[in-house]
């Protein structure tokens, strides 16, 4: 089982969402948190179980449905690399 690493981009940016979300509703936001968070799960026991990504050795994670995870395996973890909404220009 390999743990996930959250590179500090990707936590900016998760935060960022979730802040903006919050404004409006907090409930609702700490749930996505949750969301997002738990979506990266699998991904310890089956690192290729996700979509290969835009980017080569990337993958992406579909969170919510407008919200994609994106990662890529090292050898000794997951490193999760960014949360974007799924409109959002990319990469």
């Amino acid at each position: 089982m390999l743990p996930v690493k959250w590179t500090d981009d990707a936590r900016t940016a998760l935060y960022t969402l979730i802040a903006f979300i919050a404004e409006q509703n907090p409930f609702a936001a700490e749930s996505l948190l949750h969301r997002i968070e738990d979506s990266t799960l699998p991904a310890t026991e089956h690192p290729y179980i996700f979509r290969p990504g835009r980017v080569p050795g990337t993958r992406e994670i579909v969170a919510h449905p407008n919200y994609i995870v994106v990662y890529r395996v090292l050898v000794d973890c997951i490193e999760v690399l960014d949360v974007l909404h799924a409109r959002q220009e990319y990469p």
